[in-house]
């Protein structure tokens, strides 16, 4: 065998090494003053003692970051209005769900099909578990079929079918048969939750393609200082706007919070659906300009392959000496080709080293990932029980549904200010604020934000005239809503903690899964940190008999709780992947070989 000796003596990262590291841990980058492999003209010495800033931001990118806009709007026009649209009747003479008595209009909750708490908590967490459970699937098509920009293009085509069903089936014929309504909701939930569920998994990894000619490279701004253009700052800023417009088009749910409490909901779903006509006239518009990687029909095989390879004789019947051997520092090696002379190399055996490294990487990553349910479990409760909260505060002309919307607004202005003061202001300080790190100070802070909601339950419960820990369901002798005697605004607590944990870990998550994934593969690896929400869907649905209003401080508490256990426990467990950043982003960089079929590795620009 062609084992290199001096590799296996490496620390544990360097078997996901490049080339040009594992030149540089054998001597030949050994002085500070060498240049960093995959740069324009940095040396190891200005890297780390030269600001990281970012690039600037392409064209082509910014018309990605306007189709999310539109489909997130169009998305979040629809699902922040379910909650009431299931749970609650219609209102006393409406035909549409709207509030029709102009006196009770300022304190009225508009509804439609009237199937309780329990059932409307159901159907919304099953379309969260479908919305994040599709993009696997996108994700699988685009990287071995179509690729991206085909697979966002189509999927348009099928979610906007399914909201043309649900603005009929919220009509007031169809409304006057509740049963019939439902199934076109889940109709319209089952075909919008395909197109949205392909689109989400391609637009994230095709936001980061269009800076893939990116390099590190020395600029002096006009100050005279002079700083690194740094590919990885770059790609946290863009990720920081794309999350931005996400949350721009969210704000499309206050149009339809007023729009179903004032007209109805028909005409709540009829103006998303119009302006999601915007994403494929935006996806056309720029398609010849587009940064695309062309679909391989075996990537996902070669990865299985990789992984089959490096664990072959490291399993045992004791599970202990199993783990050590996976962790072992040349676990990765006998899938790669250096491993082999070319007498006994395996023919299936087509990939280059960096591809080997790219894999350990990415599981890697999974890893790091498979800790956001908890994460997404306490968001949950933002997208649908707080608005039950509200529900039984006092609303002085404020839709209940309405305030949802503070969590987008939240992140609308506070992106911002960590993109051009906090982030950079700790860069200028030296502190590295890696990912890791992020994920896990936001784990504290959506843990914080479900204290608040307990205790404001628990002040809620305690202030409502019925007594009966079932404030949303209180009512005046004229069937109309009598709440407890706190502002509904007090609800804003939650949503803003949990907008800005949003910004240090579901952000970050994004990145994380562009960064460490294959080029290949990228679509398949957003996906999967977009799947686990579907994961904490499905353990929401779990615990539907939980999620009742008279157990909500409970509820809160609990999540509290597991959501900084998690936290410190994922802390823990990557403290030392943490420390390995830096390397981590280097793989694939530089010079290296690529497959078989393909010298050089090819990017194509268009679709």
């Amino acid at each position: 065998m062609a084992n290199d000796p001096t590799d296996k003596q490496m620390p544990a990262l360097a078997k996901l090494a490049t080339l040009e590291e594992k030149k540089m841990a054998d001597g030949d980058y050994a002085s500070s003053e060498e240049y960093l492999p995959g740069s324009d003209g940095v040396t190891l010495h200005e890297f780390k003692t030269l600001r990281h800033v970012s690039d600037r931001h392409p064209y082509h990118a910014w018309l990605v970051v306007i189709v999310e806009f539109a489909e997130r709007w169009t998305y979040y026009g629809t699902t922040n209005v379910f909650s009431n649209y299931i749970r609650a009747g219609l209102p006393p003479g409406s035909t549409t769900g709207a509030v029709v008595d102009p006196a009770h209009r300022a304190d009225g909750v508009a509804g439609a099909l009237g199937m309780g708490q329990q059932k409307s908590f159901a159907i919304r967490t099953f379309n969260t578990f479908w919305v994040y459970f599709t993009p696997i699937i996108g994700g699988i098509i685009a990287d071995t079929m179509l690729g991206r920009y085909k697979t966002i293009m189509l999927s348009s085509f099928i979610c906007l079918a399914g909201h043309i069903i649900l603005v009929g089936s919220a009509s007031p014929p169809s409304l006057a048969h509740p049963q019939g309504a439902l199934g076109g909701l889940i109709v319209s939930i089952l075909i919008m939750g395909l197109g949205a569920g392909f689109i989400k998994s391609n637009v994230s990894p095709m936001l980061g393609e269009q800076y893939s000619f990116s390099r590190l490279r020395k600029e002096t701004l006009d100050t005279g200082e002079v700083v690194i253009i740094s590919p990885n700052v770059t790609l946290q800023s863009a990720y920081m706007y794309y999350y931005a417009a996400i949350n721009f088009g969210a704000l499309g749910a206050i149009s339809a919070s007023f729009l179903a409490r004032d007209h109805g909901y028909w005409a709540a779903y009829l103006v998303p659906t119009c302006l999601f006509l915007i994403v494929p006239i935006v996806l056309a518009v720029g398609k010849k300009g587009y940064v695309t990687t062309p679909p391989r029909g075996s990537v996902l095989l070669d990865c299985l392959r990789v992984i089959k390879m490096a664990s072959k004789g490291r399993w045992s019947i004791n599970p202990a000496r199993t783990y050590r051997n996976f962790k072992a520092p040349d676990f990765w090696d006998s899938a790669k080709p250096s491993y082999y002379t070319d007498a006994d190399r395996p023919a299936k055996l087509h990939w280059d080293d960096e591809f080997v490294g790219e894999v350990g990487r990415t599981i890697q990553a999974c890893l790091v990932l498979l800790y956001f349910p908890i994460f997404w479990l306490c968001y949950s409760q933002i997208d649908g029980n707080l608005a039950t909260v509200a529900a039984g505060m006092r609303l002085d002309g404020s839709p209940n549904d309405l305030i949802q919307n503070l969590n987008p607004l939240t992140l609308i202005i506070f992106i911002p200010i960590f993109d051009k003061l906090i982030y950079p202001g700790m860069r200028k300080l030296g502190w590295n604020f890696t990912p890791i790190k992020r994920i896990f100070v936001g784990f504290l802070t959506v843990g914080l934000a479900m204290v608040y909601a307990a205790v404001l339950q628990h002040f809620i419960y305690a202030k409502s005239p019925c007594h009966d820990n079932l404030p949303s369901e209180c009512e005046t002798l004229e069937e109309y809503p009598n709440p407890a005697p706190i502002n509904v605004w007090v609800v804003s607590g939650p949503y803003i903690l949990v907008g800005i944990a949003e910004i240090f870990a579901s952000i970050t998550s994004l990145e994380y899964a562009f960064t460490k994934a294959p080029k290949r593969m990228k679509s398949v690896v957003t996906a999967f940190a977009q799947f686990q929400s579907a994961l904490s869907a499905a353990l929401n649905f779990a615990l539907t008999s939980l999620n009742v209003e008279n157990r909500f401080t409970w509820l809160f508490g609990s999540f509290a709780v597991a959501a900084w256990i998690t936290g410190f426990v994922f802390f823990w467990s990557f403290f030392k992947l943490d420390q390995q950043e830096a390397e981590l982003n280097q793989i694939g960089l530089g010079e290296r070989r690529g497959y078989d079929d393909e010298k050089p590795p090819v990017i194509e620009t268009g679709a």
